[in-house]
């Protein structure tokens, strides 16, 4: 591909989606170089205070989702064939995951108005926190393994079939494939991943100090452009 149709397909995203490369491109690069400076730089307690609960990470996990909360009503309320039931399916395990998940990121509100974890939750909550993720692997790791598996299907498997071997995707399923672009984020996401468990069992040393929120921030980043592109679509905007 010749430069000049790089630079026509570049900008016809742009016009399609709405959602400029600093946003999927150039941000989640930035944020690793940041991480890993910081990594680098800060003691190791600074570092796991910074991502520790109430910390920035956390508040950007919470926003995204809730984002995704939005978008996903949005969506849903813009579907123009609502006959469609697979896809109201998906757009409802969207919101209702996001709105859980958001609001498990805060436990549920307990950050906010600090009150204190009742005995009952206490006891089978490891971290004595009023929310579920911490009570249960099914209510915490299982569904994350579900995110972490589309992130890889829809972010770089499914782009890369687009590319070399479209055949092989059902049409049917056209509107809900992630765009390529998005391959960014799912990529970033997958070499820290992978890098930071290579890293522990090959020479016990950590990466990252808290690997799991840098993780989720970009699982979480990729499913809220992910849902503002379904937006647009549903809704003929793109």
């Amino acid at each position: 591909m010749s430069l000049q149709d790089k630079t026509k397909q570049k900008f016809t995203l742009q016009k399609q989606y709405g959602i400029h490369p600093l946003f999927w491109f150039w941000l989640p690069i930035v944020w690793m170089l940041a991480q890993l400076a910081a990594e680098v730089i800060f003691p190791k307690q600074a570092v796991l205070e910074f991502h520790g609960e109430n910390g920035l990470h956390e508040w950007l996990q919470f926003g995204f989702m809730i984002g995704v909360f939005i978008y996903g009503i949005k969506s849903f309320a813009s579907m123009q064939s609502p006959r469609n039931k697979w896809l109201a399916a998906w757009f409802i395990v969207a919101i209702l995951g996001s709105f859980y998940v958001a609001f498990e990121e805060i436990s549920w509100g307990q950050w906010i108005f600090n009150w204190s974890t009742p005995d009952a939750m206490k006891e089978v909550n490891y971290q004595g926190e009023t929310n579920l993720h911490n009570t249960s692997k099914w209510l915490n790791q299982k569904p994350r393994l579900l995110l972490e598996i589309g992130i890889i299907l829809g972010g770089i498997i499914i782009p890369l079939l687009r590319m070399i071997k479209p055949e092989c995707l059902p049409e049917r399923f056209n509107i809900i494939y992630p765009p390529n672009f998005l391959i960014v984020i799912a990529s970033i996401y997958t070499v820290a991943k992978f890098s930071h468990k290579f890293s522990r069992m090959l020479f016990d040393e950590k990466i990252f100090q808290r690997s799991s929120e840098i993780e989720e921030l970009y699982l979480y980043f990729f499913i809220f452009l992910y849902m503002i592109v379904m937006y647009k679509r549903v809704a003929g905007k793109s």
